[in-house]
């Protein structure tokens, strides 16, 4: 049997193409009682939209990009999550590709999607260089940055306030009694580097003067973060004297921390209160639960999936395009045991 198609249902109901392509688009223009006669014929001859052949003729695809650097962490799940969730609905199809932390890597995942021609791409980029998206810029694709900004680069953004993370960390940290606080994170990205200097600003506030020694920076934080927080804790617990408090870049880092803290003989939190960021669904769970930054990563998804839809509209329309739009989400500390017993000490 031959597939249907389009002009069949509108030929079957008596009305034209332009008006099921309508109604199966919800388009304001047609009326309740049709949209309902045409969705009914639809479900009886179980149409199937043929987006190969509508993408030559739109020029739209349908599709958009996700490119973030690991799949295994769930902060970047919960994006692909409030991020699916929105364009699912406005008749997207979402996707994802993981760039393993991995600049090559990058690059050829964003050729495969543009030769697919995604209408627009979501990225959390592992570069820190604006030529890192000159092809993108080149294909003129339409492209939301998330999570991590690139320098040089004035595009469109979501994603958390990191220099405040840092703050609300830090002042965490010194408000459970700690005086000598270590951090550990990244060296390029930018949240690392804005987390970083939240953390440096607050000590600073508090007169707690502490040598370079007390931060550990690594360029690589998603692909083996446990054994990088393990390690760089470790480290740490060396020094004299030793940090009675840790605020760390992720929570994967913060769990390699707490083991390394645990297999030295410590207690978390008497001895050494600890702090992580992203809010992960498991640090409840966690033999000792982890007090975290919640950088709301449902909503960085759909707030990036809204400002992909209207970059795809504006594109069809004349005039000056809209400029870009930096969308920052407030932070909010969730208090767990890994810090709590200091509160009531």
């Amino acid at each position: 049997m031959k597939p249907v198609r389009m002009k069949d249902i509108a030929r079957d109901l008596g009305v034209s193409v332009i008006t099921v392509s309508k109604a199966l688009r919800d388009h304001s223009d047609i009326s309740a009682a049709t949209r309902a006669r045409v969705l009914k014929r639809v479900k009886e001859l179980n149409y199937k939209p043929n987006y190969a052949a509508r993408a030559l003729v739109t020029g739209r695809s349908n599709m958009i990009g996700l490119v973030v650097p690991d799949l295994v962490h769930s902060f970047y799940s919960e994006i692909g999550n409030g991020l699916g969730g929105v364009l699912r609905k406005a008749g997207y199809n979402l996707v994802i590709s993981s760039s393993e932390e991995d600049q090559e890597i990058e690059s050829q995942v964003i050729d495969q999607l543009i030769a697919r021609r995604v209408d627009c791409l979501v990225i959390a980029s592992s570069n820190w260089t604006a030529a890192a998206l000159k092809r993108v810029i080149e294909a003129n694709i339409p492209f939301v940055l998330i999570d991590r900004r690139v320098p040089g680069i004035d595009a469109n953004f979501v994603g958390g306030d990191d220099e405040l993370i840092g703050v609300i960390a830090t002042e965490h940290l010194i408000e459970v009694g700690c005086k000598t606080i270590a951090h550990i994170g990244g060296a390029k990205i930018t949240p690392a580097r804005g987390r970083l200097e939240g953390y440096k600003k607050t000590l600073a506030k508090h007169r707690l003067a502490l040598g370079p020694e007390y931060i550990v920076t690594h360029d690589m934080l998603d692909e083996s973060a446990h054994e990088v927080g393990y390690e760089s804790a470790m480290s740490l617990l060396k020094l004299n004297p030793r940090p009675d408090g840790i605020f760390c870049f992720s929570d994967p880092l913060a769990i390699g921390t707490m083991r390394a803290i645990l297999d030295a003989g410590l207690r978390v939190p008497e001895d050494v209160a600890l702090v992580g960021c992203g809010n992960l669904h498991y640090d409840v769970f966690l033999r000792i639960p982890l007090t975290s930054v919640d950088q709301q990563s449902f909503a960085i998804g759909e707030r990036a999936a809204t400002l992909a839809i209207a970059m795809i509209d504006a594109e069809s329309q004349s005039g000056p395009k809209p400029k870009p739009r930096s969308i920052l989400l407030q932070p909010k500390l969730i208090i767990r045991e890994s810090t709590y017993r200091k509160i009531h000490a």
